[in-house]
């Protein structure tokens, strides 16, 4: 059903006897106001919960005609109505429900305190009444079908909280209207903390104030589902105030472990998720205050972990770990380069502020040079091959090993230069990353001389050559304890003015033009996967491949 045909049965014409009239009246702007109105003036309540779950899917269920249109929607009936008229006054106050809703994962009631079962009870005839047309109406709404899909999302122990966020995301990315921005994502990028007593900006009419510990707490025990990573990506991209207030958590590890195990579990991940969580871990990373206290939070026993016993290692150490093997699935799967680039600016951002690498961090980031070697190695002699078995041949294209190596060359000089910045500014606080770069030292020897990696190569050869000579002049047969002792000492006596300076390896996330393009769809992906009690007919949705979402 169109957004045209759905109009039609909302607006009625009020004729009085011999009138002619041709003015009609639309009622969903109406309709639309009542549901806003019901989910913030209506405190939540075991009798109230149903009723405050059926607005917000009744609004989802009108937004849905997106799902139905293969381009992003840009002039909606709907959205017209929601981002301005009657409706606007209510922003804030609908996006701060939605967001306590959230936060509070009320559990749905048990059986006997919804509203419309009341009506066994005698007394109960306008809760009869009021369910009888909501049933019909219902049938209006759903644009094809009702239904609900056998899935775990059932289960859910709140939908009303699930509701909500998949709300708040559908409403925050609505397209911006030619004359006015996006109202529900003003109020998204500017709330502000309960206890931050500065004025709201007169620019701002939508801002309002939630309590942040709340919205931490309920962000970090919520990171398995999809939608609570987009939505910590949003707030973390576009609302400074509650960026500033997580990095300045001293609890940073209940954020970026569930982060993490996503990560870890890439396999088991749609890749959207993978790359909200790959660049909430870059917006992190832009901070140095950040980069340098997850190296002082040691952790214990990682038990989804499965490569290694980690009995104790350091926040930036694993995260170290996670991003390294994700870099190493992706080269062996997906061969995903946006993946690669935003695994390898992390790890940048962080390499000067590398502290005390766990031995197994250091030489994790030792072998992931040594598989990009034996790549560039391999690329290199099918080139080779490729060119001269291509001498007098004009059967078939060859294929272009020349992009490859070239790919695998810009991924190659960026670990050299992540390896550089570390030795450069931190060498002292490494010992386990120089033990690693000297026990793999001959790794090294092929790329000295070539012309990409010359100037980047200095530093790392400079470093192997000293420590190596004092190895030697140590003797022979010497323990990892020992060894280790002769790097620390050697750490102190190295002129760091011999050490050449390069510029500070620094990236930050930008989103890239029209994001609408990838946001729309995932965020109706979502909806469309885990929504509460909601169906639609796969077999119209246009919006996205059936397997996409």
């Amino acid at each position: 059903m169109s957004e045209e045909e759905l109009q039609l049965h909302f607006t009625y014409e009020d004729k009085a006897p011999g009138s002619y009239g041709t003015e009609c009246e639309d009622l969903i702007e109406e309709l639309l106001c009542c549901l806003i109105q019901l989910i913030v003036e209506i405190p939540l309540l075991d009798i109230t919960y149903s009723i405050s779950l059926e607005a917000v899917t009744t609004l989802i269920v009108f937004l849905s005609c997106q799902l139905f249109r293969k381009e992003i929607l840009r002039d909606s009936i709907v959205h017209k109505y929601l981002m301005r008229g009657r409706c606007l006054p209510y922003t804030s106050r609908l996006v701060k429900t939605l967001l306590y809703n959230f936060i509070r994962q009320e559990r749905s009631p048990p059986p006997g305190t919804h509203v419309f079962q009341q009506q066994s009870d005698g007394g109960g005839l306008l809760y009869g009444i009021a369910s009888g047309v909501a049933t019909g109406l219902w049938t209006v709404f759903t644009l094809g079908g009702v239904g609900s899909k056998p899935t775990p999302q059932l289960e859910q122990c709140s939908p009303l909280a699930n509701q909500s966020l998949l709300l708040l995301l559908v409403l925050a990315n609505l397209t911006d209207a030619p004359d006015t921005p996006n109202p529900y994502r003003q109020a998204v990028m500017s709330f502000k903390n309960t206890q931050d007593s500065t004025a709201f900006s007169s620019s701002n009419p939508h801002a309002f104030q939630i309590n942040f510990n709340s919205l931490y707490t309920a962000l970090c025990d919520q990171q398995k589902s999809d939608q609570a990573t987009l939505l910590l990506y949003m707030l973390l991209h576009q609302n400074g105030n509650v960026r500033t207030y997580v990095l300045a958590r001293t609890d940073i590890e209940n954020l970026v472990l569930p982060i993490l195990e996503i990560l870890y579990h890439v396999e088991e991940r749609n890749s959207h998720h993978v790359y909200m969580a790959l660049i909430i871990l870059l917006i992190l990373t832009e901070d140095d205050g950040f980069n340098r206290s997850i190296h002082e939070v040691i952790l214990k026993n990682i038990t989804w972990y499965a490569e290694r016993v980690l009995t104790e290692i350091s926040l930036g150490s694993l995260l170290i770990l996670v991003v390294i093997r994700t870099i190493q699935y992706n080269m062996t799967r997906t061969r995903d380069k946006y993946l690669h680039t935003n695994c390898l600016a992390a790890l940048a951002n962080m390499s000067a502020q590398f502290r005390s690498l766990h031995q197994y961090a250091a030489q994790r980031i030792i072998s992931l040079f040594s598989l990009l070697s034996k790549k560039h190695n391999k690329v290199l002699e099918q080139a080779t091959q490729s060119l001269r078995g291509s001498v007098g041949s004009n059967d078939s294209p060859l294929p272009d090993y020349a992009q490859d190596l070239n790919v695998i060359e810009e991924v190659i000089r960026m670990m050299l230069e992540i390896i550089n910045s570390c030795l450069t500014n931190s060498l002292h606080h490494n010992p386990n990353l120089v033990y690693a770069l000297l026990y793999k030292r001959d790794l090294f020897e092929q790329f000295r001389t070539h012309p990409s990696f010359q100037d980047i190569m200095q530093n790392i050869d400079l470093v192997i050559s000293f420590f190596s000579s004092r190895l030697e002049q140590a003797g022979a047969e010497l323990s990892v304890e020992r060894v280790l002792e002769i790097i620390k000492q050697g750490a102190v006596a190295l002129p760091k003015d011999r050490l050449r300076k390069f510029p500070e390896l620094k990236f930050k996330y930008v989103e890239e033009e029209q994001p609408e393009e990838f946001f729309i769809p995932y965020v109706w992906s979502l909806v469309y996967n885990s929504a509460v009690a909601l169906y639609w007919n796969p077999h119209d949705i246009q919006l996205f491949t059936m397997d996409s979402g």
